[in-house]
């Protein structure tokens, strides 16, 4: 019996449009949440740029003194912080296409 009830009322859901839409003044605080998400990201942007400049000299420094080994870890270091900063960067564009690209599913 219970099952018939679920889903009875699983076809009634299904009956029903449901539409949801994204809404900066749904919830009290929105400002301050950006504001807090931004401070992040500019935090994620130094901390980048700092493993970019650390990164780099170890690579230079390790590679003129022939430490291969120390300059092959700086090198990935100094990679990984530049791929870093470009996500970070491209992080409010990226979630923009797919929230953009999921509204298109029907």
């Amino acid at each position: 019996m219970s099952a018939v009830v679920s889903l009875h009322v699983g076809l009634i859901v299904i009956a029903q449009k449901i539409s949801a839409k994204p809404e900066a003044s749904g919830l009290p605080g929105t400002p301050v949440l950006e504001k807090l998400i931004n401070g992040l990201l500019f935090w994620g942007l130094l901390g980048c740029l700092a493993g970019l400049v650390i990164s780099g000299g170890m690579w230079a420094l390790s590679a003129h003194g022939g430490n291969y080994h120390h300059a092959g870890k700086g090198k990935t270091g100094f990679l990984t912080s530049a791929a870093g900063a470009l996500l970070i960067g491209a992080s409010p564009a990226l979630i923009n296409f797919f929230s953009e690209a999921g509204t298109q599913v029907k």
